[in-house]
């Protein structure tokens, strides 16, 4: 069996309304190509950078409390030298670690430390675009304690959700990267860079798991180097040689003065943390009586798992828990799309599913009602009742559907008289499709059984 060893290298935009080293506003996305630019973060001669955004730092703090790091006492800002269109000095600031010697469950934190994001240069079109130069990153490096791709999931699935319960980083596409670092069998280490998703992740994995047991299997021997991930065709190709730290040529930054750090603030931010997503799944299912491995699943974002903690104190939590991890996020992930994204508002959900245990849709009502918020965004009764999705109890509306398929399909009833129980089956499916799937599948079975005995 191939022994597979695995580290991450995690980059996570903060959530600040300012540049890490000047005042541009970080809405790099909603602007023209270069319009939030000024002469520090475009790296102009003379230009100097201001202190160290103290809410970036603030962010970071909390990043590394969580991940139980050390904090250390003070660092410095370094100047990483490499030569590439999106860094415009020729150097990107990234600070000493701030916090050190963590874990996440098993996986152990080597560290925690901030730089300053480049720009954005693409690569076929020649142009590049500075806006994103200067948002404030953290990277988060793991020690090599992962040993399969579904390891780098699960590690990557938690460190999302305590991002997002502390409430520091940018929430939108691409704000948290990653660069994978693998070995197989204790042989030369290989890094895949800039991997935009955590599916991509696992893709990344396994390909270059396949390919270097595919090199080592030939008699030929893997090299370090740097590869870049295709998402197109989830492979990896070389990038360039792998470089080593004395290659970025670390000196300290003399335009950045030292971070100190102030360990009466770090304390206080320690007391305000929120509850994070392990503690909260413990609690959840402890409170509530639901099985851990949903509890797991609803803490994945924090606002479906305070969703899901309204709503259980109204009906039987077990029940919300399974609607909430089965149709909801089902049309959640379908989308791509957070339940703080999806513009789906609480009194909604639950009016929605409250009018499927009151039996006033079907499952299957309920989910095309479900369907259909994302786009009407008004009352589940409301869409429900336009899309005729309410169930009926109108017998003579069912009973007029039944004498219909009973008369149209009476080569089924006489297989079903001669014991063939699957064509029964049919008959009733065939009603609740002319239902639309508006009345309670029991009831059907039950009228057509009868109309069945009154046909002699």
């Amino acid at each position: 069996m191939v022994n597979v060893i695995i580290g991450l290298e995690i980059h996570v935009q903060l959530k600040t309304k300012s540049k890490i080293f000047c005042s541009c506003p970080t809405n790099y996305r909603d602007v023209e190509p270069n319009e939030n630019l000024c002469p520090t973060c475009a790296a102009q001669p003379g230009s100097k950078p201001f202190g160290l955004n103290k809410t970036a730092l603030d962010n970071l703090l909390k990043i590394a409390l969580a991940l139980n790091c050390r904090i250390r006492d003070s660092s410095i800002m370094q100047r990483k030298h490499y030569l590439y269109p999106d860094n415009p000095s020729g150097y990107q600031r990234t600070s000493k670690p701030i916090g050190a010697e963590g874990n996440l469950g098993t996986i152990r934190i080597r560290e925690v430390h901030i730089e300053e994001d480049p720009g954005r240069y693409e690569l076929r079109e020649g142009t590049v675009d500075y806006n994103r130069a200067g948002i404030p990153l953290i990277e988060i490096v793991t020690e090599p304690d992962m040993r399969s791709p579904e390891d780098a999931r699960e590690f990557l699935d938690e460190l999302s959700a305590i991002l997002g319960y502390l409430d520091v980083a940018r929430d939108e596409p691409g704000s948290m990267r990653a660069d994978a670092n693998v070995s197989i069998d204790g042989g030369t280490r290989v890094e895949v860079k800039n991997i935009n998703s955590f599916s991509g992740v696992v893709a990344a994995l396994a390909y270059e798991i396949i390919r270097q047991q595919n090199v080592v299997r030939r008699g030929g021997k893997v090299i370090m180097e740097t590869r870049h991930f295709e998402e197109a065709s989830n492979s990896t190709t070389t990038l360039r040689k792998k470089e080593t730290e004395e290659d970025y040529r670390y000196l300290p930054d003399p335009d950045v003065p030292p971070i100190s750090v102030n360990r009466a603030h770090v304390a206080e931010l320690g007391r305000k943390m929120p509850e994070l997503p392990r503690a909260k799944a413990a609690r959840l299912s402890k409170d509530f009586g639901i099985r851990p491995e949903d509890a797991w699943i609803l803490v994945a974002e924090v606002e479906i798992a305070n969703l899901f903690e309204r709503m259980a104190k109204r009906a039987i939590p077990q029940k919300i828990a399974l609607w909430i991890r089965g149709p909801l996020k089902k049309q959640l992930n379908y989308r791509e799309l957070t339940l703080k994204r999806s513009g789906l508002k609480e009194e909604w959900l639950s009016e929605l599913f409250g009018m499927f245990e009151a039996g006033e849709v079907s499952d299957k009502g309920m989910e095309q009602t479900l369907i259909a918020l994302f786009e009407k965004k008004k009352s589940p009764k409301t869409i429900a009742t336009e899309m005729d999705l309410l169930m009926t109890k109108d017998t003579k509306e069912i009973g007029r559907i039944i004498d219909t398929v009973v008369e149209g399909n009476p080569k089924s009833i006489a297989d079903y008289k001669a014991g063939n129980e699957k064509a029964l089956n049919f008959v009733v499916g065939n009603a609740i499709k002319l239902l639309k799937g508006r009345a309670d599948s029991k009831l059907v079975r039950e009228l057509v059984l009868k109309k069945i005995k009154e046909k002699k």
